[in-house]
């Protein structure tokens, strides 16, 4: 399974690379996480995080109400960051997404900097339906429905503290 996430943040390269690798501070951007914490924190803003999210569904909406729910996901990181070529690497090593490779890549362009996000997965170790769950229902249910709401907000979060500057 592989999924790919990517926009245009209207905002400097260093500005969103720095808010993305601020992982701790991702909930007080983005309403659907829960926590971000770090169990080990290296020196080079690394180490072994522990995240919670919200995957939203809308179940249906009719003209007085709107029913749907949250479903409550987790899962424990190695985090790498490259200050030399901007990069964010994950590997999940805990959860029901363990061995998951996730890539932040973050690319100058005119107008602000191209990120993309890519997480690269097998599927979980269930016999016959893991890989089918994994492309099928994790990947584009989950995976992409937790990225892409994250890459929006902290895209959304970098243009805001862009215009400030």
């Amino acid at each position: 399974m592989a999924t790919v996430d990517e926009r245009l943040v209207r905002a400097p390269l260093p500005t969103i690379f720095e808010l993305a690798t601020r992982v701790e501070g991702w909930p007080q951007h983005l309403s659907h996480y829960r926590y971000v914490r770090f169990r080990e924190q290296r020196s080079d803003g690394g180490g072994l995080v522990e995240m919670s999210a919200y995957r939203p569904f809308e179940a249906f909406e009719t003209s007085k109400s709107r029913l749907g729910f949250k479903w409550p996901t987790w899962w424990l990181s190695e985090m790498s960051v490259n200050r030399v070529v901007p990069c964010i690497r994950f590997r999940h090593v805990g959860g029901i997404t363990t061995g998951m490779d996730v890539e932040w890549g973050f690319t100058p362009v005119p107008g602000g900097t191209h990120v993309r996000i890519l997480h690269v997965w097998d599927g979980p170790r269930i016999p016959i339906v893991g890989t089918w769950a994994a492309m099928h229902v994790i990947g584009p249910l989950f995976v992409h429905g937790i990225a892409s709401r994250t890459l929006a907000g902290l895209g959304a979060a970098a243009e805001s503290e862009a215009q400030k500057q």
